[in-house]
């Protein structure tokens, strides 16, 4: 029998890929499942560790799809670090970023004043003091990211500005096979820095689940988290508090469910959504 929520469902936070699509295909039943859960008036989010794409483009593949969703409930970890800058470090409006357009135009529509890395670059920066100028370096995946954005983020990291990393995945899935991630920049510039290490804010960190309850105005116990990743997803929900489901229809397999301990090992296992369908069926009545 599987383990319970302590507490009667308000929020369901799903991953994404490998969750409720693979690929460019919407997985079998995470539409209905998730249109039954809007239907009984449980908030729903989406969480990613995508700084690539923009909220909008999530709302667009997801309805195309079949699967509700509006703004408000995606949540990237873009969408996130801008949760925690507002949060955590009110003071920190000044951002050298080093990303994608669509991660600085997520932070510049925050009100932040964003200086790409790459304009400092282009600019003639020849390793003038950024103390003054950046109170913070946001950095997430950027595929054309080269030595000058490293040196750049590393100098105003090193003067003292708050090192931030919308996630730290040394790679990510493709059609070709994995690419090198946003953790693989963030490791470049920590080095260059000196080791001064980053804030997190993507899975398997628990800042973008936090961000997610304040926003929603859930507690933890109140919350259960989908993932189909035991190294992002079930540990992110596990140092954040939530009861975690693995989903068997990503990159986990039984074999794999039954072998998991400590943070890895979730709190309950569906072999695909009609199972999951009927865990909430149990839980909700």
């Amino acid at each position: 029998m599987p383990q319970r929520p302590s507490r009667r469902p308000r929020l369901v936070i799903f991953d994404l890929d490998g969750v409720v699509y693979r690929g460019l295909d919407p997985v079998p039943g995470a539409a209905q499942l998730i249109t039954g859960l809007h239907a009984r008036r449980l908030q729903v989010r989406y969480a990613t560790n995508n700084s690539m794409a923009s909220r909008e483009a999530y709302v667009e593949r997801l309805i195309a799809m079949g699967v509700p969703a509006s703004m408000h409930e995606i949540v990237t970890s873009t969408s996130a670090t801008v949760g925690y800058l507002r949060h955590h470090l009110p003071d920190a409006r000044r951002i050298l970023a080093v990303g994608s357009p669509a991660m600085i135009a997520e932070l510049r529509g925050d009100g932040l004043e964003v200086t790409p890395a790459a304009e400092l670059v282009g600019s003639g920066y020849r390793g003038e003091s950024l103390a003054t100028a950046v109170d913070a370096v946001v950095v997430g995946l950027d595929q054309a990211y080269d030595y000058g954005r490293i040196a750049v983020a590393a100098t105003a990291v090193r003067e003292g500005a708050a090192f931030i990393a919308t996630n730290a995945d040394l790679r990510y899935p493709t059609p070709r096979g994995f690419l090198p991630g946003a953790g693989s920049l963030v490791a470049a510039i920590r080095a260059a820095s000196g080791g001064v290490e980053p804030i997190v804010v993507g899975k398997p960190e628990p800042a973008i689940f936090a961000e997610i309850l304040e926003e929603a105005g859930v507690k933890p116990d109140a919350a259960v988290a989908i993932g189909d990743n035991p190294d992002a997803d079930i540990v992110a929900a596990h140092r954040s508090g939530i009861f975690s489901v693995l989903i068997l229809t990503g990159v986990a397999d039984a074999a794999t469910a039954n072998a998991l301990t400590g943070e890895r090992k979730p709190d309950a296992v569906a072999v695909d959504h009609a199972e999951l369908g009927r865990l909430f069926e149990q839980w909700l009545s």
